[in-house]
């Protein structure tokens, strides 16, 4: 049966892919737009694979022959300093790429990638994305959009490492956590707060006393989770902190 031919049925069986993912992957940026059963072709050599939790899916330096997207859980990109010190470069989870840019680079993974949950991954292998660039504009387009938006992260980390204070980079993290809507919530932390300090590139003592400049604006941590009182309140604070960061303190 031909790849064109195989009913969706047929590609779930063969791949793993369900039509949850192949919904969850059209909202990925490098898959952005392009149709289902296109989508199905050009994952045609790829597959679902599961990870449990510390599995290390590649190491910095070695050849680049593959990429991912997360269909479920969390991983952590990471590199290693001349000193020995581990850095987080990113940790990453449902609907985000990572590794694609490798493949165009030196043809090396730049970083470790680590599994920090148990997890559930769409592996596509380096030549099929390549074959299917070539084949398709619209993806090339997609690709280009991506590694785009990927440097634009890079660069807002960077300034959020070199520019913002500990409590800042603390509520611009819970705010990308938040709901739009309203109100009292209560937000489970994706990982532990060890990992979130490496993420924001503070020790965690410096975390939690960044967590404890946050309860005047009406956050406290309980357990795994971060209380809320009034979601508004706090996007208010944190539009005004933009020009007065010593709204924390206030």
């Amino acid at each position: 049966m031909g790849i064109h031919k195989q009913t969706p049925k047929d590609f779930s069986l063969r791949t793993g892919i369900s039509p949850e993912d192949i919904a969850l992957l059209r909202s990925v940026p490098l898959f952005s737009g392009i149709a289902p059963n296109e989508l199905r072709h050009i994952l045609s050599t790829s597959s679902i694979r599961r990870y449990p939790n510390h599995t290390t899916l590649f190491m910095e330096g070695e050849p680049a022959d593959r990429f991912y997207v997360i269909t479920k859980g969390w991983v952590k990109l990471s590199r290693m300093c001349e000193n020995g010190n581990e850095v987080v470069i990113s940790v990453t989870s449902i609907g985000d790429s990572f590794a694609e840019a490798a493949i165009f680079e030196k043809g090396e993974y730049s970083v470790t990638a680590t599994t920090i949950t148990d997890a559930r991954l769409l592996v596509v292998n380096s030549s099929t994305l390549m074959a299917a660039l070539r084949e398709n504009s619209e993806l090339l387009f997609n690709m280009m959009v991506s590694l785009s938006r990927d440097m634009h992260k890079n660069q807002t980390l960077l300034h959020q490492l070199c520019a913002m204070s500990a409590t800042e980079r603390l509520a611009a993290f819970l705010m990308n956590l938040c709901p739009s809507d309203a109100g009292k919530i209560a937000i489970p932390l994706p990982i532990d707060k060890a990992l979130i300090a490496m993420r924001l590139g503070m020790k965690p003592e410096t975390l939690s006393r960044a967590f404890a400049k946050l309860k005047s604006v009406g956050i406290v941590t309980s357990g795994r989770n971060v209380l809320i009182e009034d979601v508004s309140r706090f996007r208010r604070v944190y539009r005004q902190c933009a020009v007065d960061p010593g709204a924390y303190e206030h």
